[in-house]
């Protein structure tokens, strides 16, 4: 047997272990240090678990650390946040009523200006020349009236003299009436090239700002032309129209006939600066039925001019305020299988589980209908592990003053009890 399981070497003579006799001690090898572990995990287990038996560190009865806040009573105000558009109240694109070529151009872009205000010139000349024709055709036409009427009256005293024809004078009245009308014709004429002329010379309809420049000085422009030559926007004030659920609809319907408007604030599209404040004071006059909506437009004087045409803000509208309220803050609030609830701090430093209904909310507080009461101290922060009954303990109740070395024997004061 052992000479199978060696082999003898040709240089020194000496016999050494068969490679199948190395593999086998190996694996002993091996299943020894496998075995070692095994033991010393096992009786590493097995201390801890009894040394966890023996000081109660199952999670069952060790005070769990938390944040609380104390309930309060106050105003709560009830404010319905919703998208909006700003929109200016007046638009308009100044368009050329003549035809003409563009000799001046008297604004510069982003000016503002007030109504009445000279923007553009037409060139005049065409219709200067235009008005002298037409004022000489009605001179010419008036001088002609004048003839007729000294002839219609010559005419009328012979014929009581029976010294001509009625036919003749009658056909001179007729004379004098056709030249009357043509008169009239003529001073229309010249008051349309008057109104030609008024019309070259571009005028600001309305107060407000303008954009920029559609077509530059030089270019020809006609009556009507497509784009205009700028858009006037009035700035001051501004509106932003939004949106309304129509849930919410008879509440605020009922606000603002017994007040007449309601406070609004915009805040940029972010929710987090406000930009201006306002009033509402107009609902539109029908739901849209695709969105189940109903319009406001809420007005803004905007002098800063913070509030831009065609910009996205959030509209927040203060529709009530509620007095006396229970509030609790909202990270406070947790859903169960029965609803929201939170847990409150007994005297006795347990958590009691208490079934509440929300109210409104402005994001960091919630006003409670039921549940609660002023004084009340409910856990805001290390719910994840709490259940009805457990123990608690509150670091932020724990004395500045106190040192390291105090706080273990101060909690451990508190795990005793």
């Amino acid at each position: 047997m052992d000479e199978q399981n060696t082999v003898t070497s040709p240089v020194s003579g000496q016999k050494t272990p068969s490679p199948r006799k190395r593999r086998r001690l190996w694996l002993i090898l091996v299943v020894i240090v496998l075995v070692i572990v095994a033991i010393a995990y096992f009786f590493h287990g097995g201390s801890h678990k009894s040394g966890s038996k023996r000081h109660g560190t199952t999670g069952e009865n060790v005070p769990q650390p938390v944040a609380v806040e104390t309930v309060t009573t106050g105003d709560m105000p009830v404010v319905l946040t919703e998208l909006g558009t700003v929109i200016p109240i007046t638009t308009v694109t100044v368009m050329p009523r003549v035809d003409g070529y563009l000799t001046d151009v008297k604004f510069t872009e982003g000016q503002h200006v007030k109504k009445g205000d000279l923007l553009a010139v037409i060139d005049t000349r065409p219709y200067d020349v235009a008005l002298a024709q037409y004022v000489g055709q009605l001179a010419q036409d008036r001088a002609q009236l004048e003839k007729a009427r000294v002839d219609n009256a010559r005419y009328q005293k012979l014929i009581r003299q029976d010294s001509v024809a009625a036919m003749t004078a009658r056909d001179q009245e007729f004379t004098v009436e056709q030249l009357e009308g043509t008169v009239k014709v003529d001073q229309a004429l010249v008051d349309n090239e008057k109104l030609q002329l008024v019309y070259c010379h571009i005028l600001a309809p309305v107060d407000g700002r303008v954009g920029i420049r559609v077509v530059d000085r030089g270019n020809y422009v006609t009556a009507g032309q497509s784009g205009g030559l700028v858009i006037l926007t009035q700035m001051q004030p501004i509106s932003v129209i939004f949106t309304l659920p129509q849930d919410q609809l008879s509440e605020v319907a009922d606000r603002l006939r017994s007040a007449g408007s309601l406070p609004v604030d915009a805040w940029n599209s972010s929710n987090t600066q406000k930009i201006a404040t306002g009033q509402v004071s107009t609902l539109d006059s029908q739901i849209d039925t695709s969105t189940g909506t109903v319009r406001l437009r809420a007005i803004f004087t905007n002098e800063d001019e913070h509030l831009f045409p065609n910009q996205f803000v959030n509209a927040r509208l203060l529709v009530n305020t509620l007095h006396n309220a229970i509030i609790v803050p909202s990270n406070a609030l947790q859903t169960g299988p029965n609803g929201q609830f939170v847990y409150v701090v007994k005297s006795d430093s347990t958590v009691d589980v208490r079934i509440v209904k929300p109210g409104i909310t402005d994001g960091t507080r919630t006003v409670v209908a039921t549940g609660l009461a002023a004084g009340d101290r409910v856990v805001t922060d290390g719910t994840d592990h709490l259940r009805a009954g457990a123990k608690v303990t509150i670091p932020a109740d724990k004395p500045s003053t106190d040192t390291d070395t105090a706080q273990p024997a101060q909690s451990h004061h508190r795990h005793s009890n």
